[in-house]
């Protein structure tokens, strides 16, 4: 065998070695860098449901955590359990992951799959999350006994899928997607802060079109608080206002409104966002609630810590 024939020496080994710890810590620092500004305002944003009872974390796009937000609140705006939501989550999650699909099996659609040939409505409607949840729950609220049937069997009923078990493996999930949005779970949404100004009329017309027939809430066409003298307030407030002796029903609708405040804050361009004593602000704190002293917030006009106990504060960008 000539020299040529052998193999030559692995110098390049240790150079290798170096060169590969070093691109190792580059992207350990990377996803270091982009977890905590993902979480508090440089980075990507991104959305994560959790619950007090449960270690399971949730996380989300915020197109994902915005349709989920909806579905949620819609059920709770009808009045219905928690084992409801829990279905139309998890079936939504089976269905299209939680995205509003303008396409699927056949002329299926939207967050639900629904087909307009088998009369779930219009594409225009179905391709509406708050109409193709309002009408899954239709459905589904006709099936007797629904909320104590296992969860694929009740999604079953409404969904007639050729993949029927598929349902189960979400229900984990959905169980925490509804803590977060409607009992004593929590919904963290961290990304920038909004550099465009956002439309309040639409945030109050799209609550309003999911919270009108509960009737627990009011939304004045102005808010409660007026600017201080010399202080200005940046952002545009839109304010709902739970109903006296609205009870438990109206502070989950408090609830379930201001969670889809937070997870529709990147496209309606919500910069701060007030529930009773706790407030989130976009681009602070990694996307978690505060309560009101925890960063050094004081009440008063625009202030996302100054909510009453009875209001859901929400300031838009402008």
């Amino acid at each position: 065998m000539s020299k040529s024939d052998h193999p030559r020496p692995r110098r390049r080994r240790p150079l290798l070695k170096v060169a590969g710890a070093f691109v190792l810590l580059a992207l350990i620092g990377y996803f270091a860098v982009q977890y905590d500004s993902t979480n508090g305002g440089g980075g990507a944003p991104h959305c994560t449901a959790s619950m007090r009872t449960n270690p399971t974390l949730v996380d989300m796009t915020p197109e994902q955590a915005g349709n989920a937000a909806t579905i949620a609140a819609v059920g709770v705006a009808k009045g219905l359990p928690d084992r409801a939501l829990t279905i139309a989550l998890a079936t939504a999650m089976q269905e299209s992951g939680l995205r509003n699909l303008p396409h699927g099996d056949r002329d299926s659609l939207g967050l639900f799959q629904q087909r307009p040939s088998m009369g779930w409505g219009t594409e225009q409607q179905i391709m509406d999350p708050v109409y193709s949840a309002g009408i899954f729950y239709e459905r589904l609220v006709a099936v007797k006994g629904y909320s104590r049937l296992p969860l694929t069997e009740a999604a079953q009923q409404v969904q007639l899928s050729g993949f029927p078990q598929a349902y189960a493996k979400h229900e984990p999930d959905a169980t925490v997607l509804t803590a977060a949005f409607a009992g004593d779970g929590e919904l963290t949404c961290g990304g920038p802060a909004p550099t465009t100004p956002g439309d309040p009329e639409k945030v109050r017309t799209e609550l309003t079109r999911i919270f009108a027939k509960d009737k627990l809430h009011s939304a004045p066409a102005e808010p409660r608080r007026t600017p201080a003298a010399g202080q200005e307030v940046k952002e545009a407030e839109v304010t709902f206002v739970e109903k006296q002796d609205g009870g438990a029903s109206a502070a989950r609708g408090s609830k379930a409104m201001a969670g889809w405040a937070v997870a529709n804050s990147r496209g309606m361009g919500i910069a701060r966002v007030s529930y009773g004593r706790d407030g989130w602000v976009a681009g602070e704190a990694k996307g978690k609630w505060q309560q009101k002293g925890s960063q050094g917030g004081k009440s008063g006009a625009g202030d996302p810590y100054g909510a009453e106990h009875d209001e859901v504060r929400i300031f838009v960008a402008r």
